[in-house]
């Protein structure tokens, strides 16, 4: 049994990200909700969008690890980037953390005119799965 990330021919082929994921039947799925770049009191941690991007992936890190999963068990990305943001710049700043061996997670990207949290320039949400033994 494995989990199974595709780029099926007649589609792009991109080092970023994957068009289908596999999950099969046994195999835990994680959820992970929209987190910015706060620390745990909730206040913004910077105004500045790679520090914003840094803290939203170490908080998406902290609850998947909660729920016995890494960065590496994403099997899809869905990210909100606020209109405003340096895209570059908050791309740039988690792109070696979300770097992995084997084919990329699914990404979904939007820019968006403002996010729920005043302030907050990116918001990440995640799907993992993990095969348990």
């Amino acid at each position: 049994m494995e989990i199974t990330l595709a780029q099926p021919a007649g589609l792009v082929v991109s080092p970023a990200f994957s068009h289908v994921a596999v999950i099969p039947a046994g195999a835990t799925t994680i959820l992970v909700g929209g987190q910015n770049g706060v620390d745990e009191t909730g206040a913004l941690v910077s105004t500045d969008a790679a520090e914003q991007s840094l803290r939203a992936v170490q908080n998406a890190r902290v609850a998947l690890e909660s729920a016995g999963a890494g960065l590496d068990d994403v099997v899809s990305w869905t990210i909100h980037i606020h209109q405003d943001a340096d895209l570059r710049a908050a791309y740039g700043a988690v792109a070696s953390t979300l770097a992995r061996d084997g084919a990329p997670p699914l990404v979904t990207a939007a820019l968006v005119a403002g996010l729920g949290v005043p302030g907050a320039l990116i918001e990440v949400s995640a799907v993992a799965a993990v095969i348990r033994e």
